[in-house]
């Protein structure tokens, strides 16, 4: 482990999209899109000196969409079947081409976007993009495969339910019907454009992404994408070898030699060459959406071919269920999960400000077998943006639970765009809704779009709330890429001062991380209305380990340079600590 590694998760057709109608529903022409060519060089530039290592281009593979690409050889797709106007990127229609709103060119829209992997590349960071496993758009069709590909479903014998190598779950002697709408709720909010022609026949009707077995799928299952079949029975049963019990300790090249014995359901085949073929386009990693519903053999047999072909690829998932973490980070070869279920929401709830920071070390120390492998974040495109007042309604707040997050272990940060600036996604989308920036409507970014400047990407329109914002991200990002100390040892003395040091409680959190050459102590207030003053102390056997002697040691805030001192009395240490409402340190000790 070199170096901490802090990812920005981008929602590629927002990014660059200037235009502030946001007009509910509104059409790409109203309300505007961006593209692959407004991440120019002075633009990843500035991402780079954001403090990220890694961009996370999310909307990436041609998904369905309400836009007319038949000039092209696209088939339009049906509104009743694509959730909002710009559609959900988690409905992909065509893995081995990218989303067409998203190119200048539309029909040259594969070079386009290699031309962004070079260029992102060239500003000194890794690409990543969504592979979804679960699930595909209902109208899968592949217009630019490569030679001897063939699409999912091809060859599928629909006239049962289940068989080993067909792609789908088929509901025999039944044609899919759309949900029936309610709640006053209209595709397109009944603004649909003449696509009679594309209305979706499906005969038989097909399982549907979350599992739904009815031909008529309801208005809250995943209507729009269908169920791929990795092998397992609609019992449950498995129709593939199960990974020897000790497979979780051998490394991804037993793991691949494993399955290169064996014959695998077609769809395993089908996915792994998605992903060599992303690899070979100069793709350095993947996120994979929902990757728990997906049986972890497969991700065996899927990982260890990617990282036969490049060691270096790199892996995160959506993985919800604890209980699972470990089977798919050691069984599943994943590299990175979301510590959503443990660490997010414990620091949302104290963000809120009913949580105790108690409850961040108990995490830490239940996952500290594989805390490099729990990847951070406070927002994602699933999540609340914490400036929404359906979060928190401030997005000062996050400022000490984004130190808390950033250098509380070895693992991968994560921000989501605009996130730096307070974005609190205010906008009434469309099939979107307020407090998340929606994934599935054209739709401008306000306190974003502020930053961009009209493209010139340099915060000219930013208020002095939100430069003041981005520049404390800009600083503590920058710091955790050059901190060896986070890469090495954790050690938490919230409940050592919680237990005798006179106003210290449940709001403030400290803890310690270092290595040979660095020594970092870490102390954060969460409240929003109080200040602290008390005596932080560092336990004698911390004191020792670090082979201090009594004296007094300059400290210095990797932040915003405040010097402290550490005085070491009777072998114990001591820092005079006042924190602000929301404030936090990072002080390094000098020795």
């Amino acid at each position: 482990m070199n170096s901490k590694i802090v990812i920005y998760h981008v929602f590629t057709r927002l990014f660059g999209n200037t235009n502030t109608n946001n007009k509910p529903w509104g059409t790409i022409e109203e309300n505007g899109v961006g593209k692959f060519a407004d991440f120019n060089k002075k633009a990843l530039a500035e991402i780079k000196d954001l403090g990220i290592t890694h961009i996370w281009f999310t909307g990436i593979p041609h998904h369905a969409v309400i836009n007319d690409y038949t000039e092209i050889g696209i088939s339009n797709d049906d509104p009743a079947v694509v959730k909002g106007r710009a559609g959900s990127p988690y409905a992909v229609k065509d893995y081995y081409n990218v989303n067409p709103d998203l190119a200048k060119d539309p029909s040259k829209r594969l070079k386009e976007f290699k031309s962004l992997i070079d260029r992102t590349h060239e500003a000194g960071m890794k690409v990543l993009i969504d592979i979804v496993p679960n699930h595909v758009a209902r109208k899968y069709e592949g217009k630019t495969n490569p030679k001897g590909v063939s699409d999912f479903g091809y060859g599928d014998d629909t006239s049962v339910e289940y068989q080993k190598d067909n792609n789908f779950y088929y509901i025999p002697g039944t044609e899919f019907q759309t949900p029936i709408w309610r709640h006053g709720y209209v595709p397109l909010g009944g603004d649909v454009p003449d696509f009679s022609y594309a209305e979706l026949k499906e005969i038989p009707a097909k399982w549907t992404g979350n599992g739904s077995r009815s031909p008529q799928p309801d208005m809250n299952d995943w209507y729009e994408t269908v169920r791929i079949n990795y092998g397992v029975r609609p019992d449950g049963r498995l129709d593939f070898d199960m990974l020897p019990n000790d497979f979780g300790d051998k490394d991804y090249k037993e793991h691949f030699n494993f399955w290169k014995k064996r014959v695998v359901p077609s769809s395993w085949r089908k996915f792994r060459d998605i992903a060599l073929y992303w690899l070979a386009m100069g793709v350095d990693g993947f996120r994979y959406d929902m990757a728990e519903m997906v049986p972890v053999e497969f991700w065996s047999f899927m990982n260890s071919s990617i990282k036969m072909k490049n060691p270096n690829a790199f892996i995160m998932a959506e993985v919800y269920n604890p209980d699972l973490y470990r089977t798919y980070i050691h069984k599943g070869k994943m590299d990175y999960l979301y510590d959503k279920v443990d660490f997010y929401d414990g620091i949302k709830h104290i963000m809120k400000g009913y949580g105790w920071s108690d409850h961040l070390p108990v995490v830490q120390n239940n996952l500290k077998d594989i805390e490099h492998n729990m990847l951070h974040f406070l927002e994602n495109h699933d999540e609340q943006r914490i400036a929404s007042p359906e979060f928190v309604g401030n997005a000062e707040i996050g400022r000490p639970a984004m130190v808390v997050s950033a250098t509380i272990s070895t693992s991968p940060t994560m921000i989501y765009f605009g996130q730096e600036v307070g974005e609190p996604a205010a906008e009434h989308a469309g099939f979107g809704s307020p407090s998340r920036t929606s994934i599935f409507d054209y739709i401008g970014v306000p306190h974003h779009q502020r930053w961009v400047n009209d493209k010139k990407f340099d915060g000219g329109q930013s208020t002095q709330e939100e430069a003041s914002l981005r520049d404390f991200y800009k600083r503590l990002l920058n710091f955790t890429i050059s901190s060896e100390a986070l890469m090495g040892a954790y050690r938490e003395i919230h409940f050592y001062n919680k237990e005798i040091t006179e106003n210290y409680n449940h709001r403030v959190l400290s803890y310690v991380r270092w290595s040979e050459h660095q020594k970092l102590i870490i102390v954060s207030n969460f409240d929003v209305n109080d200040h602290f003053s008390f005596d932080l102390k560092i336990p004698v056997d911390l004191v020792n380990l670090w082979k201090l002697k009594d004296g007094s040691y300059l400290l210095n805030d990797a932040l915003y340079g405040h010097d402290a001192t550490l005085r070491v009395v009777n072998g114990e240490g001591h820092i005079a600590i006042t924190l602000n409402p929301l404030e936090s340190f990072i002080f390094e000790l000098n020795i």
